[in-house]
């Protein structure tokens, strides 16, 4: 139990019971969408931990969500309307201008936090605003279609060996984070900066450089989970993943992550955004009504925070 932590053992707990109580849990369809709904939630999730472990949060991350799925979907359209034909360039040109403003939120807000030492909490917040009210006003209110189908049929509802491309997507993202959390300098780094931001910065560690290279890893893992969202429901929608943000700070808190800093594998994080989904799953199985959804989630957010409390609380006085 020191070894792999309690998780693994509630989630194969949590799979045995609802399979006892609702035989269609384990049906092959139902088991690749909970894989399919976990894996945007491991991503997104991911980006989250980076954050967190170097001391910070990022409440802009479903905002990013819908900022992309407009943007990526307007930019299909317009490059369809100026004459280009080929279908997969205004699918690579869309989804690397759907990119962008992705980008330009997470340069903000490592910007503001990095250099600026303002709260990440209210710039995260007033990022996420702004980037829902842009999302907002460019559509208004309308969701944008006329998407080629190469991306909506390819992309969004695609498989290979039966299994949807979101989750290639995530094993890829998953493994090059665990790559580099264990074995370069830049994942020591960051759980250098987040452990000890001061001590960090006084042996020479430039720590504005890893704190605004976090956001924008999260920016832009958030832009990817936009892409594929918007790929997978069809359109370009301002309210598209408008409970990431909650769910991702829930996978990162669930999955071990400490909100100190320095602290947080990306493997309990994947681990995490599977039993999350297991869980949602389970829930509608059972036709529990979806305002109980988000009650029961907090229920295991708080268990889970006061897990880590006590873990805290016995380690200093063992120390």
């Amino acid at each position: 139990m020191k070894a792999i932590g309690i998780l693994p053992v509630v989630l194969i707990i949590t799979c045995i019971l609802l399979a006892l109580y609702e035989p269609r849990f384990l049906r092959t369809s139902n088991l690749i969408n909970v894989l399919r709904n976990a894996s945007f939630l491991a991503i997104i999730s991911a980006g989250q931990m980076l954050v967190i472990i170097v001391g910070g949060f990022d409440i802009s991350v479903g905002a990013i969500v819908a900022l992309t799925s407009v943007s990526t979907a307007l930019s299909m359209v317009g490059l369809s309307t100026i004459g280009i034909e080929s279908a997969p360039l205004i699918v690579l040109l869309g989804c690397l201008a759907g990119l962008v403003p992705a980008l330009v939120v997470g340069i903000v807000n490592g910007f503001f936090v990095s250099v600026m030492k303002i709260s990440p909490f209210m710039v995260t917040i007033g990022t996420m605003t702004m980037a829902a009210g842009i999302a907002g006003y460019v559509t208004g209110g309308t969701p944008i279609y006329d998407m080629p189908e190469l991306f909506t049929r390819e992309i969004g509802r695609g498989r290979f060996l039966e299994l949807p491309y979101i989750v290639y997507a995530a094993a890829i993202v998953l493994l090059a984070l665990w790559y580099m959390q264990t074995q370069t300098r830049l994942g020591r780094y960051f759980y250098a900066v987040g452990g000890n931001e001061k001590a960090s910065r006084l042996s020479g560690l430039n720590t504005r450089k890893y704190i605004w290279l976090a956001y924008i890893l999260s920016a832009l893992l958030a832009g990817i989970v936009g892409i594929f969202l918007t790929a997978r429901v069809g359109s370009g929608e301002a309210t598209l993943g408008s409970t990431l943000m909650l769910e991702s700070i829930s996978v990162a808190v669930i999955g071990g992550v400490a909100l100190k800093g320095g602290v947080g594998r990306i493997q309990m994080v994947a681990l995490s955004a599977i039993f999350l989904s297991v869980l949602s799953n389970g829930m509608s199985l059972a036709r529990i009504d979806s305002k109980y959804h988000i009650i029961i989630i907090g229920l295991v957010i708080i268990i889970a925070v006061a897990a880590e409390s006590y873990r805290e609380n016995r380690r200093s006085r063992h120390v």
